[in-house]
């Protein structure tokens, strides 16, 4: 568990967190979900699952951000990062640019492609990428009648 400045605690992600997370997830972040064929509480439950490392935001000892890495290939080393939270944990930016780049390096694990897909209408999140070192494309993707952006960080 990782305490990161005064109000978010980072711990491993469990099914209990799921329930509270999707209820008061970003309108975005369920727009997002659901142009890829989930609804919030099944892509959370889904990401628990299939990722490789998964870990929870409390703020006030409540979930408000979960992320994870799905390891699609260990051969050709791609991996799916994601990240789906509340819009209370965007209230925290400094905090989320400090500990960002460490769980980046986590997720990433020195030898992972991370690649995925971001809406294009997902500024904050955009940003927020940008700043981790992620390269966001310009060209937009529809899926399911949503735009997206796709976004990669290499390994070093």
């Amino acid at each position: 568990m990782a305490r990161l400045g005064s109000a978010i605690r980072i711990v491993p992600a469990e099914v209990r967190h799921v329930g509270y997370l999707a209820q008061h997830m970003r309108a975005i972040d369920k727009l997002e979900c659901r142009a890829m064929g989930r609804e919030p509480k099944q892509a959370l439950r889904t990401g628990i699952a299939a990722s490789a490392k998964c870990w929870t935001a409390l703020l006030d000892g409540l979930p408000h951000a979960m992320f994870g890495v799905v390891v699609e290939s260990v051969l050709t080393g791609e991996a799916i990062p994601w990240f789906l939270g509340t819009d209370e944990v965007y209230r925290h930016p400094r905090e989320m640019l400090k500990w960002g780049p460490g769980f980046i390096h986590r997720l990433q694990d020195s030898r992972l492609t991370l690649r995925n897909l971001v809406s294009a209408q997902n500024a904050q999140a955009i940003r927020l990428l940008e700043r981790w070192g992620f390269t966001v494309g310009q060209e937009e993707v529809d899926v399911r009648g949503v735009m997206f952006r796709w976004f990669c960080k290499e390994p070093r």
